[in-house]
């Protein structure tokens, strides 16, 4: 959940846009929270059949906290780790913490900034704030470490980085080696978009090895994106591939948890008040009262409806890949006992394959262009 406004927002706002207010007297909720957000979130509650962990996550401070007064282009928090305006943002977020809890939403985990790294950049073209490495160390070591361990909220999850991995593994030895901030972080987040420079096994395959403690999530994704990217094509399963395969790499490099971007859009794929539009699982059409559930959301649905909270990947070893196989696959172990393995056929031809393990063998087949899931219970 944004804390505050994004670029998916209709409008730029924060939530203590009065001009230093250090104390945050007239911090609060806007339309956007009271009457948006939090009934979805409590519609979305009342028809889970298990308990909902929200991530929470800012993408600028008020413009009166930044260098730049502007919510968009190069800018970071005015002055230094330990100062008045770092001890305000950090504040905020134990500020939002608390509005939301008064309404009966609890945070699992909030992450220290969104993508840091866009508010170093001149010309970024939405909401952002600046953060080096060194710059979030001290933060988290100063501020918002202990603010949140001096609040209600000391349980909950401080997440570094929710930036590209290209920055993996050098952010996580620069936040998490240094004392001070090591004992307030227990996570890493990683975003999608620069993958394709950026090989999983030695960003974040070695941040695991050298982090094994921490959780690493990925945080946000979205198809479209790109400048050479249609924003929204209405059933393509080549996105929904994308998907997969993206979270069955991540899932057998020990990420821990794969989060899309927006839950739901509309045709043009927003709306952006930036007009920064993607694709979405759910596209919207309002004016014809429906919506279109698009094979992202099929195939997200292969991890999320049978790999539930505390599972655990386990090992799946190929015994012989036969010419031309391109299958992508996981194994995992539920807390019921049961096991599951996620397979995903993106070539153009059937594919034949056994799963054996102790307590037996299944033989079948998966059609080309298809994902499946195999489910079974272990005696």
């Amino acid at each position: 959940m944004p804390m505050a406004s994004c670029d998916f927002s209709v409008r730029p706002y924060s939530y203590a846009d009065s001009p230093y207010d250090f104390e945050l007297k007239n911090f609060s909720l806007v339309h956007e929270d009271i009457k948006l957000k939090i009934p979805l979130v409590h519609r979305a509650k009342a028809m889970s059949k298990k308990p909902l962990s929200l991530m929470a996550s800012p993408w600028s401070s008020p413009l009166w906290m930044k260098t730049n007064n502007a919510w968009k282009g190069k800018g970071s928090l005015k002055g230094q780790a330990g100062d008045r305006y770092h001890k305000a943002w950090a504040n905020y977020f134990v500020r939002f913490l608390d509005e939301y809890a008064k309404r009966n939403v609890t945070f699992w985990a909030v992450t220290a900034e969104n993508e840091p790294s866009a508010g170093l950049l001149e010309n970024y073209p939405f909401q952002c704030l600046g953060f080096t490495a060194e710059q979030q160390r001290d933060f988290i070591a100063l501020d918002l470490g202990p603010a949140l361990a001096n609040s209600s909220y000391k349980g909950i999850r401080l997440i570094i980085l929710d930036d590209n991995r290209i920055h993996l593994p050098s952010w996580a030895k620069v936040v998490s080696t240094a004392r001070p901030a090591h004992r307030y972080v227990h996570g890493i987040g990683v975003h999608w978009y620069l993958d394709f420079i950026a090989p999983i096994a030695s960003t974040v395959g070695i941040t695991h090895q050298l982090f094994p403690d921490y959780f690493i999530i990925s945080t946000e994704a979205c198809a479209g994106s790109h400048f050479w990217e249609r924003d929204v094509v209405l059933g393509s399963w080549d996105r929904g591939n994308q998907y997969s395969r993206n979270i069955l790499a991540n899932l057998n490099q020990h990420v821990t948890g794969w989060i899309d971007w927006n839950l739901a859009l509309d045709l043009e794929g927003g709306p952006n008040w930036v007009k920064n539009f993607v694709d979405s699982p759910i596209i919207v059409d309002a004016g014809n009262d429906i919506f279109y559930k698009q094979p992202m959301f099929y195939h997200m649905g292969h991890f999320s409806k049978f790999i539930p909270e505390g599972s655990q990947r386990i090992g799946l070893s190929v015994v012989q890949k036969g010419f031309g196989c391109s299958l992508e696959h996981v194994a995992v172990l539920r807390p019921d006992g049961a096991a599951v393995v996620v397979v995903l056929n993106r070539s153009g031809f059937n594919v034949p394959f056994a799963i054996s393990d102790l307590n037996g063998l299944i033989l079948t087949e998966i059609p080309a262009n298809s994902i499946q899931t195999y489910l079974w219970k272990r005696q």
